[in-house]
């Protein structure tokens, strides 16, 4: 079972300050044979997170550019959606829960334009 469309969260309440850690992984499609080709689905990241008290991963499309920001840069997400995959047991059902989002930014301070902060993602 899978919440269709996510639930859509308050990202101040939900997550506070967000702090980047590093690229988790990256899916990749399989090929026919089941193993993994070269094109990348999505990538996921580990980000610290001040109201969940843990390192959460969020994961975004693989058609937004790769993200190497400095080691506890503070960063936001952009449009973030909680789900869930519930699978059946024997004793009622396990449930895993995701954070998709359509990107992570570094977070504007000073109300500065976000392209000329430091920090920038290496191209």
């Amino acid at each position: 079972m899978r919440l269709a469309n996510g639930i859509a969260v308050d990202k101040e309440k939900t997550f506070g300050v967000l702090k980047f850690s590093a690229l988790r992984h990256e899916v990749r499609m399989e090929n026919d044979d089941g193993s993994a080709s070269e094109e990348i689905t999505r990538r996921t990241y580990d980000l610290k997170c001040s109201v969940q008290e843990r390192m959460i991963q969020v994961s975004i499309p693989a058609d937004v550019p790769k993200k190497d920001y400095p080691y506890n840069a503070e960063v936001e997400l952009v449009n973030p959606v909680v789900g869930t995959v519930a699978r059946a047991n024997y004793r009622g059902a396990d449930v895993d829960w995701y954070i998709k989002a359509d990107d992570i930014v570094l977070k504007n301070k000073g109300n500065q334009p976000a392209g000329n902060q430091q920090g920038q993602p290496k191209k």
